[in-house]
């Protein structure tokens, strides 16, 4: 069956950096959009980063120039690196992949952006 395992989360200064990973296994994720969403506590979950199976990219506008996806297909994973972080961008973070109809999500992992 298909699995996301994220991993790279944990707790960082206002202007630091992290990097989340998520692999997939049980499908060839190159062949499909994949994605980070987060939910913060209250709020609902929203779109953060996708990246298509063509390697295009798009961000929520609260993000952008400050985070990036990508991915390596040769290791079935796709990254959201995230530089200049905010307090505001503490949520847990979920890894998606959609395929056809059906979206598949990782466990999520949580970020925490405090000093």
């Amino acid at each position: 069956q298909v699995q996301l395992v994220e991993s790279g989360g944990g707790l960082v200064q206002p202007g630091g950096s992290l990097r989340l990973s998520c692999a997939a296994s049980g499908i060839i994720a190159s062949n499909y959009a994949m994605a980070w969403y987060r939910q913060a506590p209250g709020n609902q979950r929203e779109l953060v980063a996708i990246i298509t199976s063509a390697g295009y990219t798009n961000y929520a506008d609260s993000v952008k120039g400050r985070f990036t996806i990508s991915r390596d297909n040769t290791k079935n994973t796709v990254y959201l690196q995230m530089n200049s972080l905010k307090p505001e961008d503490t949520a847990v973070y979920y890894c998606n992949l959609r395929r056809l109809a059906t979206d598949f999500w990782g466990q999520g992992t949580q970020i925490t952006v405090s000093s």
